[in-house]
């Protein structure tokens, strides 16, 4: 019988070691081969898509998604009923799609889908075709598809579409069936409502025929410049007669997990070269109130590329472009579409966080429409970090203006956990305040919690370990808790996961024995280590650091201060003693620096009466 038992109980040991999720890193190949010829005239395209799959999961998989973006743009798609029954819609959407004539709209229209030679079953769900296998994709296995695909360019009404209203004829973002993303969680094949997206990582090989006198740009290597011309071709080369008034431009573009590019009879192109052999290529509007301003952002846009390399990562494609499309700015492979140009300070500002998103999103590449806060959260807290460097200000916490958004947010009641899918929030102002400004300051208050030159190191280990990769958010835990030696679970889910909010405060300073007594206490549900600056009746200062017993360590010290006893999260208070009298003291401050999201500073602050 004892022999029985032994042997069930290893059995029971190992089940439990086989239920664990101990797989090993993968993610999914696509390979697209596309030919695209458009119609100016009435903005209709015809295509060819041939796509080759990698499946590197697991798993066998017995079907596969594809988005159709376009179809977002129809009068009662879910992006359209989305704008019309939210509170606070998008200010560029509105009402508009529900407006939209036969003529305006968006569609992407599949005409015949073959595996490897074989018709395929499918059906149109809204933004996403359904498509069910010929024969199974086995793990490691690869195979075939081939599309035969049209489309209609909408008015431009979100990021894509024709005649903007900076007059820009096509941007063409989302334009083409994408295969949706399979990971270690599934399938993502979201619906297109208004927010973010999450690609396959491949190379993607397109040729696109148009009107001679359109110039384009985008992601991807321009493979036949001295037969295009159009600023891309050799000095003093002419392009080749173009047959029957058209060009075929061809694109190259490796390990992108996207395919943009924007066109206009009247584009400007410029291009200057920055560092590591980076060419920049700027194309904008012929348009003599914003000439000026697109000239003056180049060798800004060198800088950025200079300060994200050295901060992040070097950035691993030869170009860069910068666009006139789109509405807002919007991140793309290797470029940026931005709206305007007339006001340079919001030129830089978009170009700064567009040209950042290339770091976290194209080659960090997380899922947005679960951890939207890791793309354009990170990107607004390294933007505003590379803008306050190259600017010359040099402000001691450049974040600022996100911590301030962040407590109007976590005091307004309606703020929703990070961990909300991008679509569910029931704000667009939650989303956008969530996403991008208590996004940075996770960043920034993580450099608070283990040290800014650890938060530093911390990216580009990030950066390193995780480049050409779907990290998660415990995937930047770990490369921070790996780096600062400290524990850091607690951080990542009460700051991602819940609402939780910060509040200490100090609730009283009184003399006992020649000594100084200090009780601070923890308001908020979320815990922190404490700063706590000492300023003393001759004017000298002490730092008292108050280490939170769950982070198991201690964040490195900048200079002199005095290292208290932990504070278990659980205890409300926490008292210690200044080896002085009272009289000696003359105010005391939590974190004098403001990098703890505090949501109520009133109560930080003590000063002797």
């Amino acid at each position: 019988m004892r022999l029985f038992l032994s042997i069930l109980s290893i059995f029971a040991v190992c089940l439990s070691a086989k239920a664990q999720n101990n797989t090993p890193y993968w993610q999914q190949e696509v390979d697209y081969k596309m030919d695209i010829d458009m119609n100016v005239d009435d903005y209709n395209y015809t295509g060819k898509q041939e796509l080759e799959y990698t499946n590197n999961s697991p798993d066998t998989l017995n079907q596969v998604f594809y988005h159709l973006y376009f179809n977002a743009f129809q009068p009662g798609s879910e992006m359209d009923v989305r704008s019309l029954t939210i509170q606070d819609p998008d200010r560029r959407v509105m009402d508009r799609i529900s407006k939209l004539k036969p003529d305006e709209i968006g569609f992407l229209k599949v005409n015949s889908l073959e595996q490897d030679g074989k018709k395929l079953d499918y059906k149109v769900e809204g933004t996403v075709l359904e498509v069910k296998l010929d024969k199974p994709i086995l793990p490691g296995e690869s195979t075939k598809f081939n599309m035969d695909f049209n489309g209609q360019v909408p008015v431009q009404i979100r990021r894509s579409g024709r005649n903007n209203a900076d007059g820009v004829a096509l941007s063409m973002t989302q334009w083409y069936p994408k295969l949706a993303e399979y990971d270690f969680e599934g399938w993502h094949a979201d619906p297109y409502i208004g927010r973010e997206f999450y690609g396959v990582w491949g190379d993607f090989d397109v040729k696109i025929t148009i009107d001679s006198d359109y110039t384009l740009g985008g992601t991807g290597y321009l493979q036949n410049p001295n037969d295009i011309g159009h600023g891309y071709g050799e000095e003093g080369s002419k392009p080749k007669k173009p047959k029957k008034g058209k060009y075929t431009w061809h694109f190259k573009a490796p390990m992108v997990h996207d395919f943009t590019w924007a066109a206009d009879p009247d584009y400007i192109h410029d291009k200057i070269e920055g560092e590591n052999g980076v060419t920049l290529h700027f194309l904008y509007k012929n348009d003599p109130e914003v000439i000026e301003n697109w000239k003056k952002i180049q060798p800004e846009t060198a800088k950025l590329l200079a300060y994200y390399d050295e901060h992040i990562g070097q950035y691993p494609y030869k170009q860069y472009s910068v666009i006139q499309g789109g509405d807002g700015g919007m991140e793309y492979g290797m470029c940026t579409l931005i709206t305007g140009g007339k006001n340079y300070n919001g030129l830089l500002g978009t170009t700064a966080h567009e040209f950042a998103h290339s770091w976290f999103q194209f080659l960090l590449g997380t899922n947005e429409a679960k951890h939207e806060w890791m793309d354009e959260g990170f990107t607004t807290y390294i933007s505003s970090e590379a803008q306050n460097a190259i600017s010359g200000r040099n402000n001691e916490n450049p974040q600022l203006g996100s911590y301030n958004s962040y407590t109007r947010l976590a005091t307004s009641g309606i703020e929703q956990p990070q961990s909300t899918y991008a679509d569910r929030y029931a704000y667009n102002g939650a989303y956008g305040a969530s996403a991008y400004s208590k996004g940075a300051v996770f960043l920034a208050q993580l450099g608070y919690v283990i040290g800014k030159e650890n938060l530093a190191k911390t990216l580009k280990r990030y950066f390193n370990d995780w480049h050409y990769k779907h990290p998660t958010p415990n995937d930047f835990k770990r490369e921070a808790e790996k780096v600062s030696g400290l524990q850091l679970d607690w951080y990542l889910v009460d700051w991602t996961q819940t609402t939780n909010t910060i509040d200490y405060g100090i609730k009283s300073v009184e003399e006992l024995d020649g000594k100084t007594q200090v009780t601070l206490e923890r308001i908020g549900l979320m815990p922190m280590p404490i700063d706590l600056y000492v300023t003393n009746a001759d004017g000298s200062e002490d730092l008292y650091y108050i280490p939170l017993r769950m982070m198991r360590g201690e964040k490195p010290a900048t200079g002199e201060r005095t290292v208290e006893k932990d504070w278990p999260w659980a205890y409300p208070t926490y008292t210690f003693t200044i080896d002085k009298p009272l009289a000696q003291v003359k105010s005391m401050v939590i974190d004098k620096k403001q990098f703890m999201a505090d949501i109520n500073k009133e109560n930080n602050t003590w000063e002797a009466k």
